[in-house]
Parts: C-alpha cells; structure tokens; sequence
C-alpha cells in the first residue's frame, strides 16, 4: 500500500481538481478529504455516506448549579475570561484548560467532551472515500485529520487497495502535517503568482522536515509563463522536481461546475497532462 498526498501552499491553485482525476485514473485506491475545514472532493465525486460517527476534539467547562457554593475561585483563575459573574460557563470563551475543575473545592465543575464535527465512510463512482465536515470555529482540525486517515489506511489493509490517496488541505498548519505525516509521497500542486511561489516554498520546506518525497507541479502555467519559470527555478534549486506543467483550459472549470473529473475529458491538454502525471507517479511509487 501507498500512500500520496496531494497538497499545496495556498488555496485556490487546482489541487482538488488534481486530486479527483487522480480518483477517477487510479485503480484499486481508496481516497480521503483531509481538507476537513473546507471540504469539497465531495463536490466531485457524490458520495453516498454509509458511515457517519461523531468527533469529539476537545472539552469544555459545565457548571453543576446544584452543587456550586458561589465561591468564586473560578472566576479567579480563568485567564480566558470563561466564567460569568452568575457562573455560567461561556462556551466560544472556554479554552478547556480543566484548571476551573482542579480547583473547584466543591467539586461543582466538570469537564464535557465537544461534538465539534462528523466523519464519514461513503462509496464513489470512483471508490471509496473517507472524509469529515469540522464545525465552524471549531479545533483540533489535526486530530480530524489524523483519524480520517488512520481509518483509510486500515480500510486500506484490510480490503487490500493498493493506494491510499490524500486531498491534503491548504497552507502548513496542523491539518497538512497530519496529512504529509508517513506519506510515501507528495505533490505540491502551485499556481504561477508570487503568493503560490511564496506559499509553495513554505510547504516543500514543512514536507522536507517531514522527510517526504516531493513532487511539484503548476497549474494554469500559461497565464504567466516567467512566473512559471521562477518557480522551476526555485525548484531547482531545492531539488524538487518539477513533474508537470498543466496549462489553462476553460473545459476544466466546466468539468468542476458539472462535478465531473478533468481527467475525464477528451481532447483537453489540461486532462491530458494531469493523466500523464498520475501515470509518472504511479511508476515512481512501484519502483519503476
């Protein structure tokens, strides 16, 4: 079994249109949405959920009325400004730190598990897919991420796919390490502006710590071809190589409006480039 991730410094450079060709090119894979705080592969590949389970990433403060002797020691203590002056815990304030419930002398305070989001189990035209919606504002979108695919790559063991394939989130925070963490490989997938060379640097420098193989393609190279070239040359000079180039095809938007895989399409330089990527990383992951 191996594993891919598809990522990329910036949002917006094309990576989930990447990422769905690479769903409907690929045989025997199963395929995870680690962008758990903007998810859209869903968009493309239509889903039909099979497993839906809670997720729990963190705690917060409650308050037993009944038991609380209106001591005051958590109104001290709390740096987050928490507790109310009537001892009502505020939620969106409350960190879950646990000191209000240490010090609590009476005992009144205990600590709740958060439902902060959903994962899922779905089947594909494609495959399967294992993806999560994190609700607004809520944390711990590393943890997500690192059960999602825990559970593909068991998923993946017991049915015997041979890839596990990672639509990996944007930027280089907690969920795109718990994507890239024990990768056997990852595409970097850029656009040709300063921001997508500026964001691109700061991801191949986080996967480089990580050890993970890298790979870097650019979207829509044509619509600025000496940006293009900056960015091959930065490349270079990194030693990471630079495995496509994937020009601009207004098709391709067509396809992701219909919810449909670029890689589908016929007579589509852009198809046909993102085909011919997946089949050289498909070669470089068998060894060939």
């Amino acid at each position: 079994m191996k594993k891919i991730t598809i990522i990329s410094g910036k949002g917006g450079t094309g990576k989930t249109v990447v990422s769905a060709s690479f769903a409907a090119l690929a045989r025997n894979k199963i395929m995870v949405d680690c962008d758990v705080d903007a998810a859209d592969l869903h968009l493309i590949l239509h889903p039909r959920v099979r497993e839906r389970h809670e997720f729990s990433g963190g705690s917060s403060a409650a308050v037993d009325k009944g038991i609380c002797v209106r001591c005051g020691k958590c109104l001290s203590v709390c740096r987050f400004s928490a507790v109310s002056p009537d001892f009502d815990i505020e939620g969106f304030s409350c960190e879950g730190c646990g000191l209000c419930a240490r010090l609590c002398p009476s005992g009144a305070i205990r600590m709740v598990k958060n439902v902060s989001g959903e994962w899922f189990v779905s089947d594909t035209a494609y495959g399967p897919l294992v993806h999560a919606r994190l609700g607004a504002a809520e944390e711990n979108s590393g943890k997500l991420v690192s059960k999602i695919r825990e559970r593909a790559e068991e998923m993946a063991q017991k049915e015997g796919f041979d890839y596990v394939i990672a639509d990996g989130p944007p930027g280089i925070g907690c969920p795109v390490i718990a994507s890239l963490s024990g990768a056997d490989l990852a595409l970097i997938v850029t656009e040709p502006t300063l921001s997508g060379l500026h964001d691109a640097a700061r991801v191949i420098k986080t996967a480089k710590q990580l050890k993970v193989p890298l790979r870097l393609a650019v979207n829509k190279y044509d619509l600025n071809p000496s940006m293009s070239e900056e960015i091959e040359r930065y490349c270079s000079g990194e030693s990471v190589p630079l495995c496509a180039k994937i020009p601009f095809d207004r098709r391709v938007v067509e396809s992701v409006l219909e919810g449909k895989p670029a890689a589908e399409l016929t007579g589509c330089a852009a198809a046909e480039e993102i085909r011919r990527i997946w089949h050289e990383l498909e070669t470089t992951l068998r060894g060939g």
